[in-house]
């Protein structure tokens, strides 16, 4: 069963306090070539069958509507399984 990866991250003009809290943590260890760190979330959906035109379009809508908020995040990449293009 193909499983289809959605990636969200936090609108760029937005604080993320997560990604400034790792990146204090990284130049209190010595790790001072980062400079910036943004936290976002991976979801993992497994489709039952094949990946079509339709379900590409259903995982659209859903990464929209369910799996971010629009107001402060940015769906910014699905990853469909290697020899799954429409």
């Amino acid at each position: 069963m193909p499983t289809i990866v959605v990636e969200v991250m936090p609108k760029a003009e937005l604080l993320d306090p997560q990604g400034k809290a790792v990146a204090g943590a990284l130049a209190r260890l010595g790790k001072s070539e980062f400079t910036d760190v943004r936290i976002g979330k991976r979801f993992e959906l497994t489709v039952d069958g094949p990946i079509t035109d339709a379900t590409r379009a259903t995982v659209q809508q859903i990464a929209d509507d369910i799996l971010s908020n629009a107001v402060i995040e940015d769906v910014v990449a699905i990853h469909y399984p290697e020899g799954s293009e429409a």
